[in-house]
């Protein structure tokens, strides 16, 4: 059902009528946004799905100012209400772009109301998700979840934003990458006290908000990694937060309902998100990210969501027959002039484990290159990627596949192809053919890929690109495999820099 923009009518109408059937109101914003069915409402508005007819009829969200009838009857903390939110879309419009934040198109006020026109996501949030799959969250999927989007509230709190909502409703698995989108920041405040202090309107929801929401005071970043917390608890439980604490006691009493085991060094970062003190919680979306570098995931699924991966297809076979693959004997030297210790990508590939350690790879290469907390590897990264732990994570690759998989490998059979340091299109794809990246012309998914010893040479690893800038991690081709190729001949050149 459609309701009415009219504040005093509220008539529900059916989808895709173009007036109010009560009041006549024309649902046409602008003359350009035509709305086509409701999205929701929450304590402060209603939202849309629309169709922008200034943009070819392209998909967007329209969310109208509204708040609901206890903050109306307020006129001082109404007036409040609207002050932030107007400031809130002041701040929005200026933020730069994050991929994981939907983009903020304008902001406007008709017949005394007042909109939000933003980027529409395709995609199911993570309740609808958890609902679709039928069993709760494992291990390796509440690791995915909170290393996807921890950057984003590293991003959004260093605009001095607050989001104050975090829930799995407002957490989407954005359909074309799967990457977690954070959406819905109509109860964000820009983060001063003055700004956090003066309205005592509900702006989360019941179970996840933190201890010092329903006290409305003392509100900071750590609000957010309380919300992320209590979501990770229903994720793993099907249960809503409030039922996970005893009051008696008071304490969190969420392990005893956990549907699948999760280690120990999990269950204490969960722990001190989730603590009722704010002093006694991860202050900053860094600190967790640091706690989490050390938390190795005991799942049967690897980190990133990639339960299936393990099985692998049959990659297209390497024509490069002619390139003699060296099998390396001597164990190489774990070196790192950054301080990045390798012990756990050795032991990964020691066991073959091929994924995770392709997984490792990835994050070593940030840790090296000082890009952990951001979370990805631009092209000019590879220009200054240290010698030393080049060489360390090419050497190790290349010793425990004996000679398959490697950096150098790759180098080796790109040059063979005749390709440089200057993209190509052609050449690319006939490398990503030649290493199993393709099959029948058709780019593989990440959990497709042949993660085993029979996968053909230079097939691995490709944890370093999945990380490089504007690459769609779960998909290879869809979007911007260009840059992937870009990524890749920088580290090729880095390679020659350093004299491979």
């Amino acid at each position: 059902m459609l309701p009415c923009l009219n504040p005093n009518c509220g008539q529900p109408n059916q989808d895709g009528v173009n007036f109010c059937q009560r009041c006549g109101v024309r649902f046409l914003l602008k003359d350009r946004y035509h709305l086509v069915r409701s999205l929701g409402q929450g304590g402060f508005g209603r939202t849309y799905l629309v169709t922008d007819e200034g943009r070819g009829g392209a998909r967007s969200v329209i969310k109208q100012f509204l708040p609901d009838i206890e903050i109306q009857n307020k006129p001082a903390v109404f007036a409040e209400a609207l002050r932030l939110f107007e400031r809130e879309a002041d701040r929005l419009l200026q933020l730069d772009q994050h991929p994981q934040v939907p983009t903020l198109f304008e902001y406007f006020e008709e017949n005394d109301c007042r909109y939000l026109v933003q980027q529409y996501i395709e995609g199911q949030n993570l309740h609808e998700e958890l609902e679709q799959q039928g069993c709760a969250f494992n291990e390796a999927q509440i690791h995915e979840v909170l290393l996807d989007l921890l950057p984003v509230l590293k991003f959004i709190h260093g605009h001095e934003l607050i989001h104050r909502d975090l829930k799995p409703a407002n957490i989407l698995r954005r359909q074309s990458d799967r990457r977690l989108v954070l959406v819905d920041f109509g109860a964000a405040k820009v983060a001063t006290q003055t700004a956090l202090s003066r309205t005592t309107a509900r702006l989360y929801s019941v179970g996840y908000g933190a201890p010092e929401q329903e006290a409305g005071r003392g509100i900071n970043f750590a609000t957010d990694l309380y919300g992320l917390g209590t979501t990770c608890l229903y994720l793993l439980t099907q249960q809503n937060p409030l039922d996970l604490f005893d009051y008696a006691q008071f304490q969190w009493v969420w392990r005893d309902s956990v549907l699948q085991p999760i280690s120990d060094s999990l269950a204490e970062v969960l722990d001190k998100l989730i603590a009722k003190g704010i002093a006694n919680r991860y202050q900053s979306a860094d600190e967790v990210l640091e706690a989490l570098n050390g938390h190795q995931s005991q799942a049967g699924d690897p980190p990133g969501g990639l339960g299936n991966a393990g099985k692998g297809t049959q990659g297209a076979r390497s024509p490069i027959t002619q390139i003699q693959i060296p099998i390396v004997s001597p164990k190489p030297l774990k070196e790192s002039a950054m301080g990045v210790s390798y012990d756990r990508l050795e032991r990964l590939l020691s066991e073959k484990n091929w994924i995770k350690a392709d997984q490792e790879t990835g994050r070593v290469m940030l840790e090296a290159t000082g890009q952990l907390n951001r979370g990805y590897l631009a092209e000019a990264d590879f220009t200054q990627f240290p010698c030393t732990d080049l060489r360390t994570i090419d050497q190790l690759w290349l010793h425990y596949s004996r000679g398959r998989f490697g950096f150098s490998v790759q180098q080796q059979i790109y040059q063979t192809l005749g390709g440089s340091y200057t993209f190509n299109q052609d050449i690319w794809e006939v490398f990503c053919d030649a290493v199993g990246w393709r099959k029948n012309h058709q780019w593989l998914l990440y959990p497709d890929l042949n993660f085993t010893a029979n996968a053909p040479a230079g097939h691995l690893p490709l944890g370093g690109w999945v990380v490089v800038k504007m690459v769609v991690v779960m998909t290879l081709g869809i979007a911007r495999t260009h840059d992937l190729g870009f990524g890749l001949g920088a580290l090729f050149s880095r390679l020659e820099t350093c004299r491979f």
